[in-house]
């Protein structure tokens, strides 16, 4: 079966630093089988995001906010948890930031060429890289059909995910409340 290469997963962050790691949570350990549910059953391509940082992360803006070292490229931290990294297909897009403007850039660039029907977003941070990239994706693609799966989502607290969910559901980002 061939996929649907007008829709697109974007699994952000599922890395060891945000699970079981120096920033870790139950909740993003909960949502671990959901996602790779969700990557197995998807009719589409899937991408890969990973937060990024070098030595020079406490020197950052965000490493001054937030001073706690993880995902430091080449570290066990950085990998992709490794029940997401078996699914992996392609490279990962490596992101310094919250948001990845290259991931932003290539999508448009690829609705320019033939068109997409929907984007869907899934993983760690909700309200942190979560939702930057949705609402970059939904600057730079303002016709596009961005989603968010809430049950393949967690954000640092459960207070932030459900505020960022009314945030992107408020820049008419669709958000999907159904379990993945």
């Amino acid at each position: 079966m061939q996929s649907n290469q007008k829709k697109i997963l974007i699994v952000v962050d599922m890395q060891n630093d945000f699970i079981t790691g120096a920033l870790g949570s139950e909740e993003a350990r909960a949502i671990v089988p959901k996602v790779c549910e969700k990557i197995k059953a998807f009719d589409g391509e899937t991408l890969f995001t990973r937060d990024t940082h070098g030595p020079e992360y406490p020197e950052t803006q965000e490493g001054k906010n937030l001073p706690v070292a993880h995902c430091v490229k080449g570290t066990w931290g950085w990998e992709l948890e490794p029940r997401i990294e078996a699914l992996r297909g392609s490279a990962p897009i490596d992101k310094p930031a919250f948001g990845s403007v290259s991931l932003a850039e290539a999508l448009r660039d690829r609705e320019r060429c033939g068109g997409l029907e929907e984007i869907v977003l899934v993983g760690l941070c909700t309200d942190i890289c979560v939702i930057s990239n949705a609402v970059l994706l939904k600057a730079f693609l303002p016709e596009t059909r961005i989603t968010v799966d809430a049950a393949c989502c967690a954000g640092v607290t459960p207070e932030s995910h459900r505020t960022a969910l009314e945030a992107m559901k408020a820049c008419q980002i669709r958000v999907e409340e159904a379990e993945c």
